[in-house]
């Protein structure tokens, strides 16, 4: 049986790069964004934390969203208030191994 947390770490799997490089000058806090789906794919990190990361980061590769990614200037908007907000909450779960990984990850795209 496959729990919603999966399906979510499926999605982020699948998406997360393509959007990624999409927002990648839209969005100031890039490191921390791809931090998270590092954290978020950690099997240490605690399911609660590992849901609210991946829900967020969920969001952020869904094509279809509150104001769409396609809109410059705005489109990545309510995307990075809800990655903010998901980052926030989980910081203390950010080690500094998923910030080297997301810092080598940056450097060779």
């Amino acid at each position: 049986m496959t729990t919603t947390i999966d399906h979510d770490e499926a999605s982020v799997r699948r998406d997360f790069w393509r959007t990624a490089k999409k927002a990648a000058r839209q969005v100031p806090f890039m490191e921390d964004v791809v931090a998270a789906y590092y954290c978020a794919l950690d099997k240490q990190t605690p399911l609660r934390a590992k849901g609210i990361l991946l829900a967020a980061l969920g969001y952020f590769v869904l094509p279809a969203d509150a104001i769409p990614d396609v809109m410059l200037g705005l489109g990545f908007t309510d995307d990075i208030a809800v990655l903010t907000a998901a980052i926030s909450t989980v910081r203390t779960h950010l080690k500094p191994g998923h910030k080297a990984a997301a810092r080598e990850a940056l450097a060779g795209r």
